[in-house]
C-alpha cells in the first residue's frame, strides 16, 4: 500500500472514484434544482417575444433567441458558483466533501503535511479540475486517470496544481 509522506495510506483509484460519483450526484440534484426556474424563464420568455410581437410581423429575434440565450448563461455560472461552493468554501469549513467523508479520504498539503488546506488551494484545485475540465476536450478524463501512473503519491493533475494528495483515514 502506497503512503503519504506522514505515513498515512494513499487513497486509492475506486475510492477516490466513488466520492467523486457521490460529489457529482449532489451537484448533479442542485442542478436539476436550478434547472427548474431555468426552464421556466426561458419559456417565459420565449412566450413573451412570440406575445409582444404583431400577427403580421415576426417575433424580435434577440427577445426571441437572445433572452433565452442569456438566461442559459445565467444557468451555466450558478451551476459554477454552485461547484465552486461545494467543493471550495464547504470543504473549507468542514474539511471534507460529501463524498470523501463517504469514503474516509482526507485531502493534505504536500508542502506542509500539518498546514491546513486553505481556500486558496481549493480554488486553485476546483479551478484545475473544473474550469480547464470546461474547456479542454478530454482534460477530465486524463485528470482523473492520471493518478493510476503517477508515481509516489498517486495525484491527479489537479492535484499536482494545488499541491494536495488524497489519504485514506478509516
Amino acid at each position: 500500500m502506497p503512503r503519504a509522506p506522514n505515513g498515512m495510506p494513499l487513497a486509492n483509484f475506486g475510492d477516490r472514484l466513488l466520492a467523486v460519483l457521490i460529489d457529482g450526484a449532489v451537484l448533479v440534484g442542485v442542478s436539476l434544482v436550478l434547472a427548474i426556474p431555468t426552464v421556466l424563464g426561458m419559456v417565459a420568455a420565449i412566450a413573451g417575444a412570440a406575445a409582444t410581437s404583431s400577427s403580421s410581423e415576426a417575433p424580435s429575434a434577440g427577445l426571441l433567441f437572445g433572452l433565452p440565450l442569456l438566461i442559459e448563461l445565467l444557468y451555466v455560472l450558478l451551476v459554477l458558483v454552485a461547484g465552486y461552493v461545494y467543493h471550495v468554501e464547504m470543504f473549507g469549513r468542514t474539511g471534507v466533501t460529501w463524498g470523501k467523508r463517504a469514503m474516509k479520504l482526507q485531502l493534505i498539503r504536500l508542502d506542509d503535511l500539518s498546514a491546513p488546506v486553505d481556500r486558496g488551494v481549493l480554488a486553485k484545485r476546483w479551478a484545475t479540475q473544473s474550469l480547464v475540465g470546461a474547456v479542454v476536450p478530454f482534460f477530465s478524463w486524463v485528470d482523473g486517470l492520471w493518478q493510476l501512473w503517477d508515481k509516489p503519491y498517486q495525484q491527479c493533475l489537479h492535484d499536482k496544481a494545488a499541491g494536495t494528495i488524497v489519504v485514506k483515514v478509516g
